[in-house]
């Protein structure tokens, strides 16, 4: 994307998602105000900004567990708003959460199947009889167990979920969302809560969803982890997109500092140190005078 210019709601060259005049209040505040962005296809992107800035919210708008006042967005080119969340993850974005949601008193080989769509043994009728939903239920089952692999979860399979560390449950919901070979995948803090030698196995399962052709979309606060694997960054604030650009733009952008400091960062923190640029400044205009 080097020919995309470093700016709030730059055109794409392939977009994927693509969102138009997206608002959401709650009373008094507006939580999110995004007038236009999109996504490129096949990259990943990262979404950052401080806390409270509505990173969650646009997650939640856009995959269908929350309903804007405003706005309209298409995924792959088909409108999206008010359809539910099942619909949107069958159309093909799922996403993961900030909190996990796996089911604690199920294994985790059960988590993964639930994960498989148009599974025929959920039609009431037809789970009495085996013989229509045997065949399926063996190649979800050597699904799931070739992702616990590859996620390094296969000597968990039986394990309660609950019984997982944080980190793990953070692979196992990753590894499940998987399960319904979405071609974009958002995830909300993939990072937060693991451990580091944990969190560079997580950042590398990352960048082979890209390598697989999959679009990846992430919320993150950790900058070193944003810089390694991201190809472009878009930055809220207050609910609006504020900036945008690849990674090493974004770290020398005084908007985004400003946004994450405060507009007034730089300023004096005491009445001493006030004083201290004040006579500085005085001894420079003397000697620019002399």
């Amino acid at each position: 994307m080097s020919s995309v210019p470093p700016e709030p709601g730059s055109a794409k060259p392939d977009p994927i998602l693509v969102v138009d005049d997206l608002r959401r209040r709650f009373g008094g505040l507006v939580a999110v105000d995004v007038d236009h962005v999109e996504i490129q296809r096949s990259s990943i992107t990262a979404l950052i900004g401080p806390n409270g800035a509505g990173k969650t919210t646009f997650f939640n708008l856009v995959t269908g567990f929350d309903e804007p006042d405003a706005g309209r967005w298409t995924f792959d080119g088909r409108p999206m708003q008010r359809l539910p969340p099942h619909r949107v993850a069958r159309g093909g974005m799922v996403r993961t959460f900030q909190l996990t949601k796996a089911l604690a008193r199920m294994s985790v080989m059960d988590n993964m199947k639930l994960g498989a769509p148009d599974q025929r043994g959920e039609n009431f009728f037809r789970a009495l009889v085996p013989s229509f939903w045997r065949a399926q239920e063996a190649e979800v089952e050597a699904r799931a167990e070739s992702l616990l692999e590859r996620f390094r979860l296969t000597r968990l399979r039986d394990e309660y979920a609950g019984a997982l560390s944080g980190g793990q449950r953070k692979l196992l919901e990753m590894a499940r969302a998987l399960m319904s070979d979405p071609t974009m995948v958002l995830l909300d803090e993939p990072m937060a809560g693991v451990n580091p030698a944990l969190g560079e196995t997580l950042l590398a399962h990352i960048q082979s969803l890209r390598d697989l052709g999959k679009t990846v979309l992430f919320v993150e606060h950790d900058m070193d982890a944003v810089n390694e694997i991201s190809d472009w960054v878009v930055v809220m604030g207050e609910g609006r997109i504020i900036a945008e650009g690849p990674p090493e733009a974004i770290g020398n952008d005084h908007v985004v500092i400003d946004a994450y400091l405060g507009s007034h960062h730089d300023a004096p923190a005491t009445l001493e140190e006030e004083q201290r640029q004040l006579d500085e400044l005085t001894e420079a205009t003397a000697r620019e005078s002399e």
